[in-house]
């Protein structure tokens, strides 16, 4: 058999920032790369981070954890596979063991369920450890689904995936339950900041939010997405740092929060399906080795951390650079001026 040709695609990348970062993570000024051919993205979302360190930082909360996979199998009817979630809902201690088989990272947090006639379908959810988790769920919802049909002769196999993961596709469960890690990012500005900075006001952010992000996403029939721009950031971040960039597609499922408030703006990103890891598949390649280093997240810490450094730097970079697109959008034609400037000298 030949060895497989492997091309290499260039794709420009450059340092931004650096961010000032608060919270329950990190507390740090960290400078990240975003590799991307928009090029305007980059003094966009660098804006946003000069104004994080004079703002007193992007504080990002990391609320919650977890990877997951759902399988569906077939009973004979609807009585049927209600009782056999009853059951294997009650044996949480023995489907964590049989996961411990498949991996010593893997933890299970929680099961959901939803059935569908005679169909079953189990949403299994684990922590993953410093790796986003696909194939470590993936692996442990086969060894799961091999358990379930010995234990439960009466039951049939459907699929290993029954699409309730929800996995690279618009769904509003992730955004319900949780699909990689929760993080909300957040940042008050001054007036004067506003002003100075972003060349616009609060009362004009809040206002743009509202009708843009918010009315404008439900005319659109967004679901549970109210955002200018996430995905390009999350792209830009996601190749820089060898993740798997499809899950853009959960993860720009976020909201914008935008408050004027007497003393400046108050602006919030809520990230709820970010899926990072900083070990695992797309790892391998040197440049995202190196960026991984340059960021802190190949550090020797408790098994998570890394992870969740991560997951944190790529949030307040999304902050930064819905903050700075929103700020150009108040002003009529700045969006365009800077774009043409930009891209065509």
């Amino acid at each position: 058999m030949k060895n497989r040709v492997q091309d290499i695609t260039p794709l420009p990348t450059e340092w931004i920032g650096p961010i000032s970062i608060t919270g329950n993570v990190m507390e740090e000024q960290v400078s990240v790369p975003m590799a991307t051919y928009e090029t305007p993205l980059w003094p966009s979302t660098g804006r946003g981070a000069r104004v994080s360190r004079q703002a007193g930082g992007v504080r990002c909360t990391l609320v919650d954890e977890r990877m997951t996979r759902s399988v569906v199998v077939r009973a004979k009817d609807g009585g049927a596979a209600f009782s056999a979630w009853q059951s294997i809902s009650s044996r949480s201690d023995e489907i964590q063991a049989v996961i411990a088989t498949t991996s010593r990272f893997a933890k299970l947090v929680d099961m959901n369920r939803q059935i569908v006639g005679n169909l079953l379908f189990i949403r299994f959810e684990c922590e993953t450890g410093d790796a986003s988790g696909h194939n470590m769920v993936t692996g442990a919802a086969d060894a799961l689904l091999g358990w379930i049909l010995q234990e439960y002769p009466e039951l049939e196999y459907a699929s290993i995936s029954g699409n309730l993961c929800t996995d690279k596709k618009v769904s509003a469960v992730n955004g319900i339950l949780g699909r990689g890690k929760y993080v909300i990012a957040e940042m008050e500005i001054s007036r004067e900041l506003c002003t100075k900075q972003l060349r616009t006001t609060p009362e004009k952010m809040a206002q743009l939010n509202l009708e843009k992000n918010l009315i404008g996403g439900t005319v659109a029939g967004s679901l549970r997405s109210a955002n200018a721009h996430f995905a390009n950031m999350l792209l830009a971040f996601f190749l820089a740092t060898g993740q798997d960039a499809a899950n853009i597609i959960e993860g720009s499922q976020g909201i914008v929060h935008a408050e004027a408030r007497p003393e400046g703006l108050y602006f919030s990103c809520t990230l709820p399906n970010l899926i990072v890891g900083s070990v695992g598949s797309g790892k391998g390649n040197s440049v995202v080795e190196q960026n991984l280093v340059r960021l802190g997240c190949k550090e020797d810490r408790a098994p998570g951390e890394n992870g969740r450094r991560l997951a944190v730097l790529c949030a307040a970079t999304v902050l930064c650079g819905e903050l700075s697109l929103l700020a150009a959008q108040t002003n009529p034609g700045e969006l365009m001026r800077t774009h043409f400037k930009m891209e065509r000298g």
